[in-house]
């Protein structure tokens, strides 16, 4: 059976009022809950398998995630949202707030375009609007602007903010339980890889397997 992680995020209120992203990246480094993306779940074909983490943490409104990575290869090519950024050096967020029910894909290159999504099985897929993909705020440490891939070793980091109610969830202060996972990709680079929060346990790189989400706790 495949091991089902579980990670309660805390609530942290105070982050809706800081006004810069590097207050908020403090405070969620000071008091998140940290995670790491490291399963490498097809290591014949891609064994590659750079630094990955995350540090999340809730207000009643918003679902903070603070990604970091560090990598051979930087690659940022896809520079508008619903493009392919999966190609590109390539953080995830995918959660079902309810079992059985519809999850969300959340799917962000380096410079912060946004591939996103909700469906309840891979092959019918309503993407979002551009109205909601613009409320998910996004602070690339690599800035914006797209670049072709580069080769070296770098340390990049993204902090994303997630509206609750994006993904259909009303925190009213008890806690929520809901099933995710998250990961870190880069189809199209020289070292391509497939990593994951929550072990996959598939043939072949999918990412699209709600039966392989870990429990995510809003506390």
């Amino acid at each position: 059976m495949p091991k089902n992680k579980t990670l309660s995020i805390p609530l942290l209120p105070e982050l809706d009022a800081l006004t810069s992203a590097d207050e908020i990246s403090s405070r969620l480094d000071e008091y998140g809950v940290r995670g790491f993306i490291g399963c490498a779940n097809w290591t014949d074909s891609h064994p590659y398998r750079p630094l990955s983490s995350f540090v999340m943490g809730h207000t009643a409104d918003t679902l903070y995630i603070d990604f970091f990575t560090r990598s051979n290869y930087l690659r940022g090519e896809v520079y508008e949202d619903l493009g392919p950024v999966c190609e590109d050096s390539c953080v995830e967020f995918f959660v079902q707030p309810e079992a059985g029910g519809e999850y969300w894909n959340f799917e962000f290159n380096c410079i912060g375009t946004l591939n996103a999504s909700h469906r309840t099985e891979r092959p019918h897929p309503t993407r979002l609007t551009p109205e909601e993909l613009a409320a998910v705020r996004r602070h690339p440490s690599c800035g914006t602007r797209p670049f072709r891939e580069l080769e070296g070793i770098f340390a990049w980091s993204l902090l994303v903010a997630i509206p609750l109610k994006l993904i259909g969830v009303h925190y009213e202060g008890k806690p929520i339980e809901m099933r995710g996972n998250l990961y870190k990709c880069a189809s199209a680079t020289s070292q391509p890889h497939f990593l994951s929060w929550n072990p996959i346990h598939t043939p072949k790189p999918d990412f699209h397997r709600p039966d392989f989400f870990g429990t995510l706790i809003l506390e």
